[in-house]
């Protein structure tokens, strides 16, 4: 599945710390329902076998509704369960060593918190940014900041689409407004929700008109 930039519009990113007595697979369907665009899944408790099977099972729920599967991360876990591509970090494997492996029909998204850092991911051959952290993560409290000035600026150094990334919810997603990003990845802003489903298209909403105004 190729990568347009109306993909990015509602990137949800998972995590199974909210599921109580859902499963994820349940959960992300739910989101799906909901008018998701991309879902990446984030996994870093399984082993790679673990992965690579659940993998397969959320991609074909995925693909169901023409919607890609990224993986966090893991490469050999993405190519393995025929993921439509992986995302990522500063740290992990090279942009170009993924995109050598992998071929150019595969996504690659990587972080970047600087435009010296999307430039360079440009370059190596990445398909998309993810920028951030633009406001507090409850899943990454660590996390370097940015300000809306560094998400423009970020977002407008390279011609790749961008998402922006870190604790984005519907109550202050009208804050980066003029960022320049194509949309916004989110962790618990759906899968914290109690109703998964009005939870992401209520933000989709409000991301679709944030982006066009």
């Amino acid at each position: 599945m190729r990568l347009e930039k109306d993909r990015l519009l509602l990137y949800a990113v998972t995590d199974r710390s909210w599921t109580g007595q859902q499963s994820l697979y349940e959960q992300i369907e739910e989101a799906l329902k909901g008018g998701v665009t991309m879902v990446q899944l984030r996994e870093k408790q399984l082993s790679e076998d673990e992965l690579v099977a659940e993998a397969i099972q959320i991609k074909e729920l995925c693909h169901r509704y023409e919607v890609p599967l990224i993986i966090n991360d893991n490469v050999d876990a993405a190519l393995k369960s025929g993921a439509d591509g992986v995302h990522v970090g500063i740290e992990d494997a090279p942009v170009s060593e993924i995109r050598r492996r992998a071929g150019d029909d595969f996504i690659i998204g990587a972080t970047a918190k600087t435009t010296e850092q999307a430039k360079a991911a440009e370059a190596a051959g990445a398909d998309y940014l993810g920028v951030g952290a633009v406001f507090p993560s409850p899943t990454k409290k660590n996390a370097i900041r940015i300000t809306p000035q560094d998400l423009r600026e970020i977002c407008g150094s390279v011609a790749i689409p961008a998402v922006a990334i870190g604790g984005i919810t519907g109550d202050n997603v009208s804050e980066i407004k003029g960022g320049g990003m194509a949309g916004v990845a989110v962790v618990s802003a759906i899968f914290a929700a109690q109703d998964i489903q009005k939870a992401a298209a209520e933000l989709k909403r409000k991301v679709k008109a944030m982006v066009e105004a």
